[in-house]
């Protein structure tokens, strides 16, 4: 046990000074690889939202599951498996990436933000932990998604194949893709280094079961340490390229692709988190489920993706200028969706 910790914090500490070095060659600021922002810029890349300023095929999400593909075909955990309230897991997905894009981040970017010295990250930081907490209370009420049967083995290359797919598209550019020429969807690092980035951070995260909402679950739900302290040393690891570069800047105003709003920082994060427990991992771990067979994180990423369409189609998603205008109200009904989902679905509510 001790090994597989040791294991852990330095994954989380290798990617975290990837994420940080990522920003210097170019991704956005305080970002460096957030999943729920890479997967909206991909969405948008492809048409499903039409923001002009973030739209870019995002090459270290697609190494990300490839990267976790090769190690889990490596060390033989490659297992096609699927058929675990897929409905519902889409329905989770879409409200976790709300919440995600009404903070503007997902629960890796909240803790990048708080290495930057990007105070507002402490309130969405704050909404995981509480969403994880309600999410707790769901899960010793008996709540369950099911259980997953095993699958035809094509079927759990659907989503890398998807991904081989979107990174053709991503090197040949053809006329169809979107392409932001300005905004944080024009800012990003050179697609190669991107990619093995991605590939390193998709290996790492298969072998260890990285997940950055499951570390705070298992820390107040059985007091085990093991994911937390992977997201311990992946802050470290942010906050040592940053002081290294001179990129920590401590305060609340002026922070990249950030809104002051407190409060809707908090409750977005509270979806995410909640969402994210209930689905049984984070983006990053829904991606690397996804390219070990697991059709339901599939199924969960194309949620996360409508999750993106429709946060900028409908005017959910917030910028730095401040919440979107319908944000709070999803954020609402969000809420109320997951939380019935959480008492309907618990044996404590037969």
């Amino acid at each position: 046990m001790k090994t597989k910790k040791y294991l852990m914090i330095i994954a989380g500490f290798v990617f975290g000074v990837l994420a940080a070095c990522m920003t210097v060659l170019g991704n956005p600021g305080n970002m460096g690889v957030c999943i729920a922002c890479f997967y909206r810029d991909i969405s948008g890349a492809l048409g499903l939202h039409r923001a002009e300023i973030v739209q870019y095929l995002r090459p270290e999400i697609m190494g990300i599951c490839l990267g976790a593909l090769i190690a889990a075909v490596a060390f033989k955990e490659f297992k096609p498996r699927g058929g675990s309230n897929p409905l519902v897991r889409f329905l989770l997905g879409m409200f976790l990436m709300i919440g995600a894009l009404v903070f503007l981040g997902c629960p890796v970017r909240a803790v990048i933000r708080l290495a930057g010295g990007d105070l507002n990250a402490i309130f969405g930081l704050a909404g995981v932990v509480f969403g994880a907490v309600i999410g707790i209370w769901f899960l010793r009420r008996g709540f369950n998604l099911g259980r997953a049967t095993p699958g035809h083995t094509f079927t759990g290359y659907l989503i890398p194949l998807i991904m081989v797919l979107l990174l053709l598209f991503a090197v040949f550019r053809p006329e169809f893709i979107f392409q932001s020429k300005e905004g944080p969807g024009a800012s990003h690092a050179p697609l190669i280094i991107s990619l093995i980035v991605g590939l390193i951070i998709g290996a790492l995260a298969q072998r260890t079961r990285m997940c950055f909402v499951g570390g705070w679950r298992d820390l107040f739900l059985v007091k085990d340490t093991y994911l937390f302290s992977g997201i311990v040393a992946f802050f470290v690891g942010v906050l040592v390229v940053n002081i290294i570069t001179g990129a920590v800047n401590i305060g609340f105003e002026g922070q990249p692709v950030a809104h002051t709003n407190a409060l809707w920082n908090f409750m977005g994060m509270v979806l995410c988190g909640l969402s994210c427990t209930l689905l049984g991992g984070c983006p990053l771990r829904q991606t690397v489920l996804a390219a070990e067979g697991d059709t339901d994180a599939g199924v969960t990423i194309m949620g996360i993706f409508l999750g993106a369409a429709v946060s900028h189609n409908f005017l959910l998603a917030s910028s730095a200028k401040g919440v979107g205008l319908f944000g709070p109200a999803a954020v609402i009904i969000g809420l109320v969706f997951v939380c019935c989902i959480g008492y309907f679905m618990s044996e404590g509510a037969a």
